[in-house]
C-alpha cells in the first residue's frame, strides 16, 4: 500500500512574528479609531509606536536561527519564508524606519489635521508588508509582499486631501508603481511557465537547463520584464520620474519613509530575484545593473545641483534627487555580484550602505520636518542661520548630510563608499568606480553648499521673494516630544555608527545569503 504524500505545509509562527504582529497592530487600530473620541486620537499614534518596538525586539529570538516556513512537504529546504541573516537585517532596517517615521508623525497629524486612524492603519500595513518581503523565496510571495508595502503608501502620499500637490504626488506614484507591477507580473509570468515553479531556488535550478530553446527565449524575456519591475521600484533611472514629485506631495514623515523603507523594499527584492533566482542570467542582468547604476547616480546627483534654494520645497526636492543619486551607489554591489564568484559580500556591502543611508537620511528628512513647523515651503534658504536659532538641530543635520557626502565627521559615509569602491574595483568594474567617484565630488558640492548654510547669518539677502527675513520670522517654537525625540535618536546612531563603523561594515565580510 503506497504511501500518500501530506501536503499541509507547517507553520512557524515565531518566524512569522515581526510582519504578523505589524499587522495585527494594524487592525487593532483601525477599529480603536472606530470607538476613540478625537481628543483621544493621538493615543493610536502610541499604539502604532509601541507595535513597532515590540515588533523590532520579536527580531531577536530569531538571530543566528536560520528559520525557515511554509515549506513544501517532500522538500523541506524549499520554502516561500525564510528568516535568514539577509532578511533579519532587512527587517530590522524596515521595522526601525517605520518606528522612526512613526515618531515623526505623530505632531504631523495633529499639525496637518491628516485622519489618525486611516494614517496609521496604512503605515503598518505598509510595514508589515515591508517586513516580509525579504524573507520572501517565491516569486508570488515576492510579488504579495511588494505590493502589501506599495499600495498603502499610494494612498499616505496622497492623505492631505484638497492638497494639489498631494494629489498630484499620489496619482504619479500610483501609475508608475502600476506600471511597474504589471511589468513584473507579465516577467514572472514567463517564468513559472519556462520553468514550472516559482519557488526562487528551483526557478534558480530549472534556468541552468532549459530543454527547449522556446523555453529559454521566454525565461530571458521573464528576467528581463522582472528585472524592469524592480527598476520602478528602487527610483533606478530612466524609471525614477516619480520621486521628485511624490516626496514633495507627501507628509514629509512619508517622504523620509519612502526614501529609507521604500528603497530597502526595492532593493532586497532585486537582490533576492537576481543572486537566488537568476544566478545563470548574471551574464545579463550584471551589465544591466552596471549601466542603471551609472545612470541612475548621474542623474540624481546633476539634478541635484541644478536646484534653486529659493524654489518652494527646494530642500525636499534635493532630498529627493539625493535618495535617487544614492540609489544608483546602492546599485553598484548588486551589479559586481555579476562579476564575480562571491556575491554574497557584494550584497554585503550593498545591505551596509544601506543601513549608513537609512540612519542619516532619515536624519535629515526629521530636521526637515523640523524646519517645516515655522517655515512651511521648506527652502534651503530657510535654512540660513539655523544655527544661531536652533544649534543642536543644525549641527545635527550638518553632521547627516556630511555622511551623505562621505566626508568627516560622517566617517560611517566615507567607510560605506570605500566598501562600495572596492567592492566595484574586485569585480573588474574600474570603469563603474570611476563613474562613482565623479559623482561623488558632484556630490559634494551640494551637500557642503547646504551645510554651508545652516551656520550662515540670517539676512534678508537670501530670502524668497514675498517672505520675511529669516531672524524677523518665529523660529523658536518648542520642539515636539515626538519629533525631538527622533532627531535625538537618528543623531546618537549616527555618531555611534562614526564612532564604531565596524557595527554595520562587517556586514560587508559576511555571507548573508
Amino acid at each position: 500500500m503506497s504511501s500518500i504524500t501530506p501536503l499541509v505545509q507547517s507553520v512557524d509562527w515565531l518566524a512569522l512574528a515581526p510582519p504578523t504582529l505589524t499587522a495585527a497592530v494594524a487592525l487593532v487600530v483601525l477599529v480603536a479609531d472606530l470607538f476613540l473620541p478625537e481628543a483621544r486620537k493621538p493615543l493610536l499614534g502610541w499604539i502604532a509606536t509601541a507595535g513597532l518596538a515590540v515588533s523590532a525586539l520579536l527580531l531577536l529570538p530569531l538571530l543566528g536561527g536560520g528559520r525557515r516556513t511554509f515549506c513544501l512537504p517532500a522538500h523541506p529546504d524549499v520554502c516561500s519564508y525564510v528568516a535568514d541573516p539577509f532578511a533579519l537585517v532587512i527587517q530590522f532596517l524596515v521595522l526601525g524606519g517605520a518606528l522612526l517615521t512613526a515618531l515623526l508623525s505623530i505632531d504631523t497629524i495633529k499639525d496637518q489635521g491628516l485622519p489618525a486612524g486611516e494614517y496609521w492603519f496604512l503605515l503598518l500595513s505598509s510595514a508589515a508588508g515591508a517586513a516580509l518581503l525579504p524573507a520572501s523565496r517565491d516569486l508570488a510571495t515576492l510579488v504579495i509582499a511588494l505590493e502589501v508595502a506599495s499600495l498603502p503608501a499610494f494612498a499616505l502620499v496622497g492623505l492631505r486631501r484638497g492638497d494639489r500637490l498631494s494629489s498630484e504626488a499620489a496619482l504619479k506614484f500610483f501609475l508608475s508603481s502600476v506600471a511597474a507591477t504589471a511589468v513584473m507580473l507579465l516577467g514572472v509570468s514567463f517564468l513559472y511557465a519556462a520553468t514550472g515553479s516559482l519557488h526562487l531556488s528551483r526557478v534558480a535550478h530549472a534556468l541552468t537547463a532549459l530543454p527547449d530553446p522556446r523555453l529559454a527565449t521566454l525565461a530571458s524575456a521573464g528576467v528581463a520584464l522582472t528585472l524592469v519591475g524592480f527598476a520602478f521600484k528602487t527610483a533606478a533611472a530612466p524609471f525614477h520620474f516619480w520621486v521628485p514629485d511624490t516626496y514633495v506631495g507627501a507628509p514629509l514623515p512619508i517622504a523620509g519613509y519612502l526614501s529609507v523603507v521604500g528603497k530597502a523594499v526595492g532593493f532586497s527584492g532585486l537582490i533576492l530575484v537576481t543572486v537566488q533566482g537568476f544566478p545563470s542570467y548574471a551574464d545579463v542582468w550584471g551589465p544591466a545593473l552596471a549601466v542603471l547604476a551609472a545612470l541612475t547616480m548621474t542623474v540624481g546627483n546633476v539634478a541635484a545641483v541644478r536646484q534653486d534654494p529659493r524654489r518652494a520645497h527646494s530642500a525636499v526636492r534635493l532630498l529627493a534627487w539625493s535618495s535617487v543619486g544614492q540609489a544608483g551607489y546602492l546599485l553598484v554591489p548588486i551589479a559586481a555580484a555579476g562579476y564575480t564568484g562571491d556575491p554574497a559580500h557584494a550584497i554585503g556591502s550593498t545591505v551596509a550602505y544601506a543601513l549608513m543611508y537609512a540612519a542619516v537620511n532619515l536624519g535629515a528628512f526629521a530636521v526637515a520636518a523640523l524646519v517645516a513647523r515655522t517655515s512651511p515651503a521648506n527652502r534651503i534658504t530657510d535654512y540660513r542661520g539655523l544655527y544661531a536659532r536652533r544649534p543642536l538641530a543644525a549641527l545635527a543635520l550638518g553632521f547627516f548630510l556630511l555622511c551623505l557626502a562621505g566626508l568627516p565627521p560622517g566617517i560611517i559615509g566615507l567607510f560605506a563608499k570605500v566598501t562600495v569602491f572596492s567592492v566595484a574595483v574586485d569585480a573588474g568594474l574600474a570603469w563603474l568606480a570611476v563613474i562613482m567617484a565623479i559623482n561623488v565630488v558632484i556630490a559634494l558640492y551640494y551637500y557642503l553648499k547646504w551645510t554651508t548654510v545652516l551656520f550662515r547669518g540670517a539676512g534678508a539677502a537670501e530670502a524668497a521673494p514675498g517672505t520675511a527675513p529669516a531672524e524677523q520670522q518665529p523660529h523658536r517654537a518648542a520642539i515636539p516630544a515626538a519629533l525631538g525625540t527622533a532627531i535625538a535618536l537618528v543623531t546618537a546612531l549616527g555618531i555611534a555608527l562614526s564612532g564604531a563603523p565596524q557595527l554595520v561594515l562587517r556586514f560587508a565580510s559576511g555571507a548573508l545569503l
